[in-house]
């Protein structure tokens, strides 16, 4: 059995009068795993950490943003398989996402990572990993 990788990651909104509601995603580096794909941003749960304060340290070190307020979204526990059809397991992660709509700074990726703004109907045209399929699932039924 492999070993689960704790992770929070935070939504982070905007409201835009002209497109609605916007999302900061960041494109993971190539070399890392499931590289060259987009997601919301956060990162691992340290020890002796609570998931809101490993939220604020991730988002303060990865886009350089301070959190206020946050709110739960979902909880997902997903194994991505090394190869497809291999059934063996390459990385089990679990998320605990979180709407991050009340903060203070400009989001902007500190660690050479693509970035931007997207409307849920652009995310139809973005990679994103496996497990934040569930994600955006969930942001889709909130919005309608």
């Amino acid at each position: 059995m492999n070993k689960v990788v704790h992770v929070a990651v935070g939504v982070i909104t905007r409201c835009c009068e002209e497109e609605g509601t916007l999302y900061f995603l960041t494109k993971r580096l190539q070399e890392a795993h499931q590289g060259g794909k987009w997601e919301f941003p956060g990162g691992k749960v340290e020890k002796d950490e609570t998931v809101a304060q490993a939220l604020a340290r991730e988002l303060k070190e990865e886009v350089a943003i301070d959190v206020l307020s946050c709110q739960p979204l979902i909880k997902i526990e997903h194994t991505y398989l090394a190869k497809e059809g291999s059934g063996k397991a390459d990385k089990s992660v679990c998320l605990e996402v979180f709407i991050v709509d009340n903060f203070i700074g400009e989001p902007s990726a500190q660690e050479g990572q693509g970035q931007g703004w997207y409307t849920l109907n652009d995310f139809e045209t973005l990679d994103f990993p496996e497990a934040n399929k569930a994600i955006i699932d969930k942001l889709l039924e909130k919005h309608f």
